[in-house]
């Protein structure tokens, strides 16, 4: 029996930007309301929004994956503007006190966080989990929200024992699948900057994320979301087809057991109910 997606659920995701360009993740569920990131300007996310009838001012905090450009370039402006909080660790908010977007503009909006210790804002439980990437501190996070558990997983440089733990037990996944081996090494970028992005402490590679959904697959989960794809060295086609490819070979059918889809780059995605 095919899925129904249109029945009414509890929270609500919209990815606002997802990819090199720019990032930011947006969660609701009617109560509580925050985003993950903020790479893109608010003039941006707020029309984004705007189609989905949210508001910038209905977000109450931000959480920080890590201090690379396309994920807090917008960043200061919003804490300036709305005095929301930001969340992130210790380091990670000393590396965005000097960081040219961030710089002072931070102070009265930051909160301390720590790598693989819950904290709750309202009822909503959230856990940063550490994942190899070379900005100064990088995390994913499992989120628990009105009992619907979400991993969110971008600019992962391979996949470790934390983000495996965390994806086993949820529901839906935002994971990123930024590369097609292939494409990388045959395009027309120089090796140090293809060695950068597959070293282990660059992006995930279809293939790498192929491998971890055969690692990480459980019945529960009910969408498996594709983010931060390459412009260059990546298509959603590759990229559905290799994760699609692996989920067949643990016996679920996309469409079917679970949602498989990319997220877009360059504009809002749908709304997804959760």
């Amino acid at each position: 029996m095919l899925i129904d997606y249109s029945e009414k659920k509890n929270v609500k995701f919209i990815s606002l930007a997802s990819g090199s360009s720019g990032n930011c993740y947006f969660f609701s569920n009617g109560v509580v309301s925050f985003v993950i990131d903020f790479g893109i300007g608010l003039r941006t996310a707020r029309k984004r929004l705007a189609e989905y009838n949210m508001k910038l001012e209905d977000i109450d905090f931000v959480l920080v994956t890590h201090d690379h450009i396309d994920h807090i370039k917008h960043l200061g402006t919003f804490a300036e503007k709305f005095s929301k909080p930001v969340y992130a660790t210790e380091s990670l908010h000393n590396a965005l006190s000097n960081h040219f977007a961030t710089r002072g503009k931070l102070t009265s909006s930051r909160v301390y966080i720590e790598s693989e210790k819950e904290f709750c804002f309202n009822d909503v439980s959230i856990t940063p989990f550490q994942v190899p990437h070379d900005g100064t501190d990088n995390y994913g996070y499992f989120i628990n929200m009105s009992g619907v558990k979400i991993v969110v997983a971008t600019d992962v440089g391979r996949v470790n024992s934390s983000l495996i733990k965390y994806a086993s037990i949820s529901n839906h996944l935002i994971f990123e699948s930024n590369y097609d081996r292939t494409m990388l090494e045959e395009g027309p970028y120089p090796k140090s900057l293809i060695d950068r992005i597959s070293n282990g402490k660059g992006h995930l590679s279809n293939d790498e994320t192929a491998n971890a959904i055969k690692e990480f697959y459980h019945r529960e989960i009910k969408s498996l979301l594709l983010c931060h794809l390459s412009a260059n060295n990546n298509t959603p086609a590759r990229a559905i087809e290799t994760a699609g490819m692996a989920l067949l070979e643990v016996g679920a059918i996309p469409g079917v057991d679970l949602l498989l889809e990319c997220l877009p780059r360059g504009s809002a995605s749908k709304l997804y109910q959760f």
